[in-house]
C-alpha cells in the first residue's frame, strides 16, 4: 500500500521506535481507560494497543487503510470518519486517552479539537512534525512560544520525549518527527474568560514582533505595567491571564 501524499501518510517502519512508542503509551495511559487512536494506517501500533487495553478505537478516514485494519481488528472497533469532524461522545461518553501517530497535515488543528473536548481527554501521547512538536512544547521567552502552545499549556502540561528521523518512515519525510505527552491539569478551566483569552493571545501574536503595548490598545485602555513592555512570546500562560482580568475589571467599570 502506498502513502497517500494529500493524506500525509508515512508509514512508521522502524520496529525499535515502534516499541518504543507502545511502552511509552502503556505507561503513561491508565489500562482501564479507553483509547483513542487517530491515523493508525497499517495498524503498527494499533493491535498492541487493542490487546492491552480493555477498550480500543482506531480512527482512521482512509478506506484502504481500514480493509487493512479489519484482517486483525474487529470492525466495531473502527471509525472510518475524519477525526476534526467526529462527533468525540458517539464513541465515548467519557474520558479517554487519546495517541497515534498523526496526520502532519492535521496536526495542529488535533490539538486545538483536543482543547475543546478536554474534559473527555486527561492525557494524549502524540507524534507531530518536530516543529510542531516544539512550538507544541515551547516555554516563555523562546521564539516558538505562540498561540499553540499558550493554548495547549494552559490546559495540559506539555513534554517533547524523543525524536525520530526520517529513515524510520517509508517514505520518509523531509522532517523530524517528535513524540510528545500531554497531561491535563488538574484545574483545567481557566480563571478567566476563555473566549477573551483566546482574542487576546490573537491579537498579541498577530504582530509578534512588537511590544504588547502596541498591539493590545484595542482591548486595553492602560499599558503602563513593565509588563506591556515584552513581545508576546516572552509572557506565560499565567501573564496572559492576568492581562485577560484587567481586561475584565475595565469592562465592568465603564
Amino acid at each position: 500500500m502506498k502513502a497517500k501524499k494529500h493524506l500525509g501518510q508515512h508509514f512508521l517502519v522502524n520496529q525499535a521506535v515502534i516499541e518504543k512508542i507502545i511502552d511509552l503509551i502503556k505507561k503513561e495511559c491508565p489500562q482501564d481507560l479507553p483509547v483513542m487512536e487517530v491515523g493508525p494506517g497499517q495498524g503498527v501500533l494499533t493491535y498492541h494497543l487493542d490487546d492491552h487495553f480493555n477498550k480500543f478505537t482506531a480512527v482512521e478516514f482512509d478506506r484502504d487503510m481500514v480493509k487493512i485494519l479489519i484482517q486483525k481488528l474487529d470492525l466495531n472497533k473502527i471509525v472510518n470518519e475524519d477525526f476534526l469532524g467526529l462527533n468525540l461522545k458517539s464513541v465515548y461518553q467519557d474520558e479517554f486517552s487519546l495517541v497515534g501517530n498523526f496526520p502532519y497535515n492535521i496536526s495542529s488543528q488535533i490539538i486545538f479539537k483536543m482543547i475543546a473536548n478536554r474534559e473527555q481527554i486527561p492525557i494524549m501521547v502524540g507524534m507531530f512534525q518536530k516543529e510542531v512538536a516544539e512550538r507544541i512544547c515551547s516555554t516563555p521567552g523562546g521564539k516558538k512560544n505562540g498561540i499553540l502552545s499558550l493554548n495547549a499549556q494552559a490546559y495540559y502540561t506539555a513534554e517533547k520525549i524523543f525524536d525520530i528521523g526520517p529513515d524510520a518512515f517509508d517514505p520518509p519525510p523531509r522532517v523530524d518527527s517528535s513524540i510528545i505527552l500531554l497531561k491535563r491539569k488538574e484545574n483545567y478551566e481557566l480563571p478567566c474568560d476563555e473566549k477573551l483569552y483566546t482574542r487576546l493571545l490573537k491579537l498579541a501574536f498577530s504582530q509578534r514582533r512588537k511590544m504588547l503595548r502596541n498591539t493590545i490598545k484595542p482591548m486595553l485602555d492602560d499599558v503602563s505595567d513593565p509588563m506591556f513592555q515584552k513581545r508576546p512570546e516572552q509572557l506565560s500562560v499565567e501573564e496572559f491571564i492576568n492581562i485577560v482580568r484587567l481586561i475584565e475589571d475595565q469592562n465592568k467599570n465603564k
